[in-house]
């Protein structure tokens, strides 16, 4: 939730200028202090992690709901912070009790400070000539700073703000008048659009959030509204460019780019870059979307299947210093089968040796659910699909299969398994325990193989939860070799609970809880929870385990282990074939020269990415901008499998995505130690 709402704090700068104090005071609906005790009812008796809501959890709640509000410190003060004290310890008690005071009066002070700020801005900084030769700078990340003293504080913290942004501007080329016209009209469209948006139900929302969030990052409370919402992009049935957005101080980011739709398609945008504008069509004006609320982003992002949008975009790799790129999209429907797995066939020539390597991309684990309920003999699935596609890379003379994981999060799990099965003879595949400690074993009881050859499974940070248990079931049996990043480390199981079933409120909807219930583990009793799946040849990584997954999640249940389940390895992969893999990647660092220059631009690109503070002197700024330019320019991490022409890539040497052509040197490798 706090991904979700985040809104409603720094980017909330702007709930409105309100005349009357009490027209910015929301006030709770009586049904809301029901929801709040059969939630933490639900959750105390139901959720896996087994605990209570306690004054422990209360001080949890208590400081993630201030940071939910204002999570980069630019509105409240030491001093309201101390205020909020006398809630640390008592959440619960008001929740049992049926009231959500707290959220409302914490909230109100918000809209004070929010009110106060917003008049600084627009009375006092909008139209002021910065000097952009002092050497001074804007620190973008204030999570770790102190809570500000006093308004003289945040005076000069909010002048820096708007000398950050308008030197954005100066940058790009705006005159002083178009700066100061842009900034004025930035913030005045968000006090408007927060005085009209903003109602007592987005209140409750982030502040159950907070409450559910206490005991697992996945565990969430679903408005009515959000249910909705959830729905519709189960069914996959939006318009728009596919992309799954939050905000994140005053940016929304893009934090997971989904299969099949235009974002991934294009290949032009990519996790963590920033949204800093959108325009519609092809010359539509380009609409300033910084500060923005997540909701207000997405409406202008959506839009009916065959148009254009254009969104103005800080790349993840430049960092937030960099130049804004511009990128047109086409909107469309993401349907699942664009979500199917698909194959390529790479040649490499090794030893005087024509390999033939296989490439099966899998974007989700799938099922066409409602086709196989209808009896439907053709129905889709990713087990039917990628069987089919690996007989046709065997007619093609295949010599080696590398199966793509990469951004894969997951999907259904029976399909994990059934996966795992056309690789092994049969076996356990998942091992799932309940908040009862009972354990079930998801097994493969289908004694054929479709494909007993050399395999390598590609991962990266992003491949989660299904994905996992199908790359460490293929790790734990040494049936293949697991190439790439580590991965997410979600290993748990969600539900979703109607609380209308337990609530009836003439003329009042109520939401939905989505409850975490189960742990995945493997079959050697290893949980694939936070520390997820470790690959056998790790390949450098531009993103920091602290700041993306499952790990840098404050409330994500820890790693843990059980009992192992019996099940038998196959002789393909050992220690000594291992490490004599990595002896051989070992080798390519030193001696390829585009792996060396991959290293050195992720190395690059993960610099960009930790580095938040920005120069707000002008020949500083021009520097950093140059430089990050160049550095993009290096950057590979994300780059498509085609030629220059656009036509597909049949050979190794002219591969442009470092983590596949890696990949596939190590598949080379494999073939002539066991094929």
């Amino acid at each position: 939730m706090k991904r979700l709402f985040i809104v409603l704090m720094a980017c909330l700068p702007l709930v409105g200028l309100a005349a009357n104090p009490d027209s910015t005071i929301l006030r709770p609906k009586a049904v809301y202090g029901k929801e709040a005790k059969i939630v933490s009812f639900i959750l105390d008796n139901n959720h896996y992690r087994g605990i209570t809501l306690d004054d422990s959890l209360s001080s949890v709640i208590l400081d993630q709901y201030v940071e939910a509000l204002d999570n980069n410190k630019s509105y409240f003060t030491k001093a309201d912070i101390a205020r909020f004290e006398k809630y640390r310890f008592v959440i619960d008690d008001f929740t049992r009790g049926e009231s959500v005071e707290p959220a409302y009066e914490i909230y109100t002070v918000f809209r004070q400070r929010f009110d106060e700020r917003m008049n600084y801005v627009l009375n006092q900084l909008v139209d002021e000539t910065f000097d952009y030769t002092l050497d001074e700078y804007y620190e973008t990340d204030r999570s770790k700073a102190p809570w500000p003293e006093d308004e003289a504080e945040l005076n000069e913290l909010w002048r820096k703000i708007i000398k950050n942004q308008a030197l954005s501007l100066k940058l790009a080329g705006k005159s002083q008048e178009e700066i100061s016209k842009t900034l004025r009209d930035r913030y005045e469209r968000l006090v408007r659009t927060y005085v009209r948006d903003i109602n007592t139900e987005d209140v409750f929302s982030m502040y159950m959030n907070c409450i559910t969030e206490s005991y697992d990052p996945h565990t969430n409370y679903m408005s009515p509204a959000m249910a909705d919402r959830f729905k519709q992009s189960i069914s996959l049935s939006l318009e728009g460019i596919g992309a799954r957005l939050q905000t994140e101080n005053d940016y929304t980011k893009i934090v997971e780019v989904l299969p099949g739709g235009p974002a991934e398609k294009s290949k032009l945008l990519k996790t963590n870059d920033r949204i800093v504008s959108v325009g519609q069509g092809q010359d539509g004006e380009m609409v300033d979307v910084i500060g923005w609320r997540i909701d207000d982003v997405v409406k202008l992002i959506k839009g009916p299947k065959g148009t254009k949008v254009r969104l103005g975009i800080l790349p993840a790799e430049t960092g937030i210093g960099g130049p804004v790129q511009e990128y047109v999209l086409v909107r469309d429907k993401i349907k699942l089968e664009d979500q199917q797995a698909r194959k390529s066939m790479i040649h490499y020539k090794k030893d005087g040796k024509d390999l033939k390597l296989g490439v099966i991309t899998l974007p989700s684990f799938y099922m066409d659910f409602e086709a196989y309920q209808k009896g439907d003999p053709n129905y889709n699935s990713t087990t039917r699909d990628v069987q089919r596609l690996i007989r046709e890379l065997q007619r093609e003379g295949m010599d080696g299969l590398a199966i793509d994981l990469r951004n894969n999060g997951g999907g259904s799990l029976a399909e994990a398994i059934d996966l795992t099965g056309i690789f092994i003879t049969s076996g356990p595949v998942v091992q799932v325990k309940n908040s009862a400690n009972k354990i079930e074993v998801g097994r493969d009881d289908n004694p054929a193989v479709v494909y007993n050859g050399p395999l390598v499974v590609l991962t990266n940070r992003f491949s989660a939860s299904a994905s996992e248990i199908f790359a460490g079931a293929i790790q734990d049996y040494n049936r293949g070799v697991v190439v790439g990043e580590s991965t997410y480390g979600k290993g748990t199981v969600q539900t979703v609970i109607d609380l209308g079933k337990f609530i009836r409120q003439p003329g009042d909807e109520v939401g939905q809880l989505k409850l975490t219930f189960q742990k995945f583990y493997r079959v050697t009793g290893s949980s694939t929870q936070n520390k997820g799946v470790v690959p056998d040849i790790q390949l450098p990584s531009a993103l920091d385990p602290d700041q993306f997954g499952e790990g840098s999640r404050p409330s994500a249940l820890p790693w843990d282990e059980i009992g192992g389940t019996l099940y038998k390895k196959t002789p393909l992969i050992n220690t000594r074939v291992l490490a004599e893999l990595n002896r051989s990647y070992n080798n390519r660092l030193k001696t390829d020269p585009a792996l060396s220059r991959f290293v050195d631009s992720t190395a690059m690109a993960k610099k960009s990415m930790q580095d938040t503070r920005v120069s707000l002197n002008e020949t500083v700024r021009k520097r950093e901008m140059e430089e990050a330019q160049k550095r993009a320019a290096a950057y590979n991490l994300n780059t498509r499998l085609a030629g220059r022409e656009g036509e597909p890539v049949t050979d190794l040497t002219e591969l442009h995505d470092e983590y596949l052509r890696e990949g596939l040197f190590v598949l080379s490798d494999l073939i002539a130690k066991v094929g």
